[in-house]
């Protein structure tokens, strides 16, 4: 358990870094959508560059990348099943709900559970590989096909095909991530000249989305009655922090007849909260942003007992 509290007293200490600095006003008026988009743009592609360069793939293609890459799919599409039938929600905001729903906080609080907790940091790398690689892809795909670009005005572009294609490749997350995989996957490692500034850069951006967090709750008041989409923050965060670890519960256990320190580490890799990602995402596409913002908050603190139950049930 001193896992999870180290892990967590890492995450509230950046976040309330990140709103100091917002009510102190020290970075400015535009200090959330700047830092987001330095996160989008540049920190978070070479975290995944280095990142998967320096995996070993064997160990991410594992029964571990279906059970978890799997689940968190079923319970996206649960999401936007049940949002679209029941809030009648427009498709951006299916995609940001979707993500917010099954999107792992896998490096700011994955790594250090994986290490600290389960004695193994390579029980994250899959899920980390399927969201970067898959999942990001066709939620950004989603939104880069649906959404009004925020700096022209312009309407959805409508060449759906085209733009399938080109929009992964201009996307920088999955340029990154595919980058990195294939680099990985030929043998080659860059010289130190190359990784070294990737690994720098990839180093700033889990505090930098934590950061933007902690300055996205400056001024506001997160499940605010008139503001916040209650019942979607509420489907959003059942599904992430009750649904989502049960589903790989019996996945793992029956489906893949999982037991002990590996069924364990499965369901509390599934109870981890939404990550901050998924802000930066709707930052980005300024859309979703205070369901993202309040999911990833009450995730977060509600994942805290839901991980403690989970380890004296199954550790």
């Amino acid at each position: 358990m001193s896992g999870v509290v180290s892990g967590f007293t890492v995450i509230f200490i950046m976040v309330g870094i990140g709103y100091l600095l917002g009510r102190t006003r020290v970075l400015g008026d535009s200090a959330h959508e700047v830092l987001s988009r330095l996160v989008f743009f540049v920190c978070t592609p070479a975290l995944l560059f280095h990142s998967l360069i320096t995996s070993d793939l064997s160990v991410i293609f594992s029964t571990t990348l279906v059970i978890a890459g799997g689940s968190a799919l079923a319970i996206g599409v649960i999401y936007v099943v049940v949002a679209r039938l029941w809030l009648r929600a427009e498709i951006p905001e299916l995609a940001i709900g979707g993500l917010a729903s099954s999107y792992v906080n896998s490096v700011n609080l994955g790594l250090p559970i994986a290490i600290f907790v389960l004695d193994d940091a390579s029980f994250i790398a899959p899920l980390l590989l399927f969201q970067i690689l898959v999942y990001s892809p066709m939620a950004l795909i989603t939104l880069d096909l649906t959404v009004t670009d925020p700096a022209t005005g312009t309407a959805p572009r409508t060449s759906t095909v085209r733009d399938a294609v080109v929009a992964p490749l201009t996307n920088p997350i999955v340029v990154g991530g595919v980058a990195g995989l294939v680099i990985s996957a030929v043998g080659w490692m860059p010289p130190a000249a190359i990784m070294e500034p990737m690994k720098m850069l990839g180093n700033a951006s889990v505090p930098g989305a934590l950061l933007a967090f902690g300055l996205s709750l400056t001024g506001v008041a997160v499940f605010k009655k008139g503001q916040s989409p209650r019942r979607a923050i509420a489907l959003a965060s059942v599904l992430k922090v009750v649904a989502m670890p049960a589903l790989v519960y019996v996945v793992a256990r029956w489906g893949f007849g999982e037991t002990g320190h590996q069924l364990f580490a499965q369901v509390v890799i599934a109870a981890l909260p939404t990550a901050q990602n998924v802000l930066v995402y709707a930052t980005r596409y300024r859309r979703g942003q205070i369901m993202a913002r309040d999911t990833a908050l009450i995730t977060t603190l509600a994942s805290i007992p839901v991980i403690g139950v989970i380890a004296f049930l199954l550790a």
